[in-house]
């Protein structure tokens, strides 16, 4: 037991050690006196009992988001070539490589970091990231959430009456008026409305999870603008997150998770989408998404 602690401690000395290398973030670097400092906390917390080393995920949290370690380009551009970064699946430049659609699945680069930058190019055309935000970065969401209903074909028709009328909706406006009582509101219960063996309300029903997951709530039109984790984020003092945008379906979660299969492809329904490598990913895109 001792040897494999010691073991692991090696590996996630030897992993910071490489994220700490000298990196421009906002103009500024990463010193060799912050790196040693960085490097004395870590040894400083484990002594103290603040630092507690059990499994990939807690690692990663600890020693690289907690302490907000620049994640270089180069840690990203590794993750796109490597088969199984994210989820058991194939490296993601297998499908993206090039920002010509003839070449590449919607014409998304992922081989370069001008390539990510650029997003996809096929109409419609649209970025992956928003470089300095949290929220709103397809190729997050892509790597996180399954297409819902979950469990629906990889290969499932998109182009439905039911999942036009859904993006119809929002791009009007998302108003509550008789065409959302009367045409939208009713898909949510219908266990066949959008190819999959369940209603959406049968897992999303209500504000707190469990029983409703992520705290979705597709029972009513209060329910859909109030967004997911309402009841947590409201004792942060923060609304739910919208999974809602009106006047735009593409940067609405509710018509992605209808229309965007989960990636890499094949990847499990049941896989982990807080994958370390995910969350280094969005690190990197909250720290500016810097190509150096």
């Amino acid at each position: 037991m001792a040897n494999k602690t010691y073991k692991t401690l090696l590996a996630v000395v030897c992993l910071l050690a490489f994220l700490s290398m000298p990196v421009t973030v906002h103009a500024q670097s990463t010193t060799d006196s912050e790196s040693s400092s960085i490097t004395h906390k870590m040894y400083l917390d484990m002594k103290l009992g603040k630092l507690h080393i059990e499994g990939d995920n807690a690692v990663v949290d600890a020693l690289i988001l907690q302490r907000n370690i620049p994640i270089t380009y180069d840690y990203i551009a590794t993750l796109m070539r490597t088969p199984n970064a994210f989820g058991e699946g194939p490296a993601c430049i297998v499908c993206h490589s090039s920002n010509n659609p003839d070449k590449s699945y919607r014409g998304l680069d992922l081989s370069s970091c001008e390539g990510i930058l650029r997003g996809a190019t096929e109409s419609p055309s649209r970025p992956v990231i928003h470089p300095g935000q949290s929220t709103n970065n397809l190729i997050v969401h892509m790597l996180q959430n399954n297409r819902m209903p979950l469990g629906v074909p990889f290969f499932q028709n998109i182009d439905t009456p039911a999942i036009n009328s859904i993006r119809d909706w929002i791009d009007a406006g998302a108003k509550d008026d008789e065409v959302f009582n009367a045409a939208i509101l009713p898909l949510f219960s219908d266990e066949s409305a959008f190819g999959g063996d369940a209603a959406c309300t049968e897992c999303h029903n209500s504000f707190r999870d469990p029983p409703s997951f992520n705290e979705v709530n597709l029972t009513s039109y209060e329910g859909i603008m109030t967004g997911a984790f309402s009841s947590t984020r409201k004792k942060e003092g923060k609304p739910g997150i919208p999974i809602v945008t009106p006047f735009e379906s593409e940067n609405s979660p509710i018509f992605l998770r209808l229309t965007k299969n989960r990636m890499p492809p094949g990847v499990d329904p049941g896989a982990d989408n807080n994958h370390p490598n995910i969350l280094m990913l969005g690190r990197w895109v909250e720290q500016g998404a810097w190509c150096n």
